[in-house]
C-alpha cells in the first residue's frame, strides 16, 4: 500500500471497502458489461483510394463478435512502427494482437516483412516530419513490401500520404477495418484507402487492451477525442469529439489484464480528464478509477496526462482510498505565465494549477507531480518566460518534458508573431536546467524510503535489474529473474538519474 493512504492488506486483496458497491454500480450503469457490448458492426464495402468511408459510427467488439479471418487465407509477415503518444502505442499493440489472432506473424520493424505499418503522429510539425521520414525509409529499404499508413498524420495529411505512395491508407480510427484493408491489399496488390471524418465519430472503437510484446505494464485506452481546441494543437481535428469507453467494459478489460498476469495498467486516452462527459450518466474519471480498481485488485493503476482542474478535494479524497493507484500525477502545464496560457487557450490559470499541485502534495506522501512545458510560444516575452521559470520552481516538479514551440500549420498559434527558433531552443535549455535540479532534489528525497518496484529487465551491468516505482522513478537493484515481479525496495542512493536500492526479502 502506498504511503499516506488508508486501508490494509484485506482491502488490497478484495479491491477495497467500496468494491462490491462499485461493481454493482457499473453493472447497473452498463447491464451488458459482463456479456460483451452486444453490438455488431454492419457489413461495409472496403473502398478504393478515390472514395471515403466514415467508420466507427457504432461500437464494435470483434472479440465478442468473432474475429474475421485473413482475406485470402494466407499468413503475412507484418511489422509495425509507432510514433507519438501512449494512445498510439495502445493502438499498435491492439493491432499486434489482432494480426496474430488472424493468423499473421508480427516481426520487428528492422526485419524483412511482407507489409510495414507506420502508425503516425501529428502533434507537432516535427512529428509530421518524423512520420514522413519513416515512410520514406521503408519505401527506400523495402521497395517490394506493402506500406500501410495510419494515425493522426495520415488522418490530417491524407493527400501527402497518397503522394508518398502509401499502399494502404487509413486514419486515426477503425483500426480493425484498417487491418482488413491491409489484408485485401496484400492479396489484390493494389492501393486501398479509407479515411473517415473524425468530427462525425460518436462511439469509441473497441480494441483489445494489453502491452507490447515483452512489456510488464498494460495499456487500457479509456477515452478518445478532444474538444479543448488549444490554439497550437491540431489533435481535435485528427481525433474528433470525446468518446468514452463504458465503465463496465473498462472494468471487464482490467480484470482480463489482471488474469493475463499484468502487474500494472496505464489508463490512457487523448484527454482522459474528459472521460464520461459523452456518456451522460453523471460519472467522472474518479468513478471509473474506483470501478477499475475493484475489478483488478492488486494491480497497480497509473494515470495518463490529466487536465489540472481534474484535481479537486473530492478527487483526492477518493483517490487516496484506492490502494493500488500509483502516486505519480502528470498535470499538463505548457506555460507558467497567465498571459501565455490565455494565448494558448488553456482552460486554467496558474493559480488553479498551483492549487492542484498543493492538493496532491497534501493528500499523498511525496507524490511525483510531473508536467509538460512549451518554451518560446508565439509572442512570449522574456518577462513571461521568467514568470514561467519561477512558477515551475514553485511547483517543485519531479520530472518535466520540455519542448521548444513547433509551428503547427492550420492552427491559430501559427498565425501569431513567432519567437525566433534559436531563442525557443535556448529557453528550452534554460528550463531543462531548472527541471534537472528539481528532478535531482526529488530523487534525493526518496533516499531512505521504501518503494514498491515493478521490475522489468536486466540493467545490463553489475548484476542489476531495472524497474519503476509507483512514482515512475527508475530503480536499480541487485537480482536475477525479476521480470514482472513487484518487490519492496529500500532506496539507498541516487545514481545517474535513477534510484539505487536493496530488495527487502519478505
Amino acid at each position: 500500500m502506498g504511503p499516506g493512504r488508508r486501508g490494509g492488506r484485506n482491502e488490497r486483496e478484495t479491491g477495497g471497502p467500496f468494491a462490491g458497491a462499485a461493481l454493482r454500480l457499473l453493472r447497473r450503469r452498463n447491464p451488458r458489461s459482463r456479456r460483451g457490448c452486444g453490438l455488431r458492426f454492419p457489413e461495409k464495402e472496403i473502398l478504393a483510394p478515390a472514395e471515403s468511408l466514415c467508420y466507427n459510427q457504432t461500437p464494435f467488439c470483434p472479440k465478442r463478435a468473432g474475429r474475421q479471418r485473413f482475406y485470402g487465407g494466407t499468413c503475412v509477415k507484418i511489422a509495425i512502427y509507432t510514433l507519438g503518444c501512449k494512445v498510439n502505442q495502445y493502438e499498435s499493440q491492439a493491432m499486434e494482437q489482432e494480426l496474430r489472432a488472424r493468423g499473421h506473424e508480427v516481426v520487428p520493424f528492422e526485419a524483412e516483412a511482407d507489409a510495414y505499418i507506420v502508425n503516425t503522429c501529428s502533434v507537432t510539425a516535427v512529428s509530421d516530419q518524423k512520420s514522413r521520414q519513416v515512410i520514406h525509409r521503408v519505401r527506400r529499404e523495402r521497395p517490394g513490401a506493402l506500406v500501410a499508413v495510419c494515425g493522426c498524420w495520415s488522418q490530417t495529411h491524407a493527400a501527402d500520404a497518397r503522394q508518398m505512395g502509401a499502399d494502404v491508407l487509413g486514419g486515426s480510427g477503425d483500426r480493425m477495418g484498417f487491418l482488413s484493408l491491409l489484408e485485401r491489399a496484400a492479396v489484390e496488390r493494389r492501393p486501398l484507402e479509407s479515411i473517415d471524418h473524425p468530427k462525425e465519430r460518436r462511439h469509441m472503437e473497441w480494441l483489445p487492451a494489453g502491452g507490447l510484446e515483452g512489456r510488464t505494464r498494460a495499456l487500457l485506452k479509456i477515452e478518445d477525442g478532444c474538444t479543448n481546441f488549444c490554439s497550437y494543437c491540431i489533435i481535435p481535428h485528427a481525433r474528433g469529439p470525446v468518446r468514452s469507453l463504458p465503465m463496465g467494459e473498462a472494468a471487464v478489460q482490467a480484470a482480463e489484464l489482471r488474469a493475463a498476469g499484468y502487474k500494472e495498467i496505464v489508463l490512457t486516452g487523448i484527454e482522459i480528464s474528459s472521460w464520461g462527459r459523452d456518456l451522460l450518466e453523471g460519472l467522472s474519471l474518479i468513478d471509473l478509477l474506483e470501478a477499475v480498481s475493484a475489478a483488478a485488485p492488486g494491480v497497480r493503476l497509473r494515470l495518463g496526462s490529466l487536465e489540472p482542474r481534474t484535481i479537486t478535494e473530492e478527487f483526492c479524497e477518493r483517490a487516496a482510498m484506492l490502494p493500488d493507484l500509483c502516486d505519480q500525477f502528470h498535470l499538463s502545464l505548457q506555460s507558467g505565465c497567465d498571459a501565455t496560457l490565455k494565448r494558448m487557450r488553456r482552460k486554467y490559470d496558474t493559480a488553479r494549477y498551483f492549487r492542484s499541485v498543493e492538493l496532491l502534495k497534501k493528500t499523498f506522501r511525496h507524490p511525483a507531480v510531473t508536467t509538460d512545458l512549451i518554451t518560446g510560444f508565439p509572442e512570449e516575452t522574456e518577462e513571461e518566460f521568467q514568470q514561467t521559470l519561477g512558477f515551475i520552481q514553485a511547483c517543485g516538479f519531479a520530472r518535466m518534458h520540455i519542448f521548444p514551440y513547433s509551428e503547427r500549420p492550420g492552427t491559430p498559434a501559427a498565425e501569431m508573431e513567432q519567437v525566433p527558433k534559436a531563442l525557443r531552443t535556448e529557453r528550452a535549455r534554460m528550463a531543462a536546467e531548472v527541471a534537472a535540479a528539481m528532478r535531482q532534489t526529488y530523487l534525493e528525497e526518496c533516499v531512505g524510503r521504501t518503494e514498491e518496484v515493478l521490475f522489468e529487465q536486466p540493467a545490463g551491468r553489475d548484476g542489476l535489474f531495472l524497474g519503476h516505482g509507483t512514482n515512475y522513478a527508475e530503480v536499480l537493484a541487485e537480482g536475477t529473474e525479476l521480470h514482472n515481479q513487484l518487490r519492496r525496495v529500500r532506496i539507498t542512493g541516487v545514481e545517474d538519474g535513477a534510484l539505487r536500492g536493496t530488495i527487502i526479502e519478505e
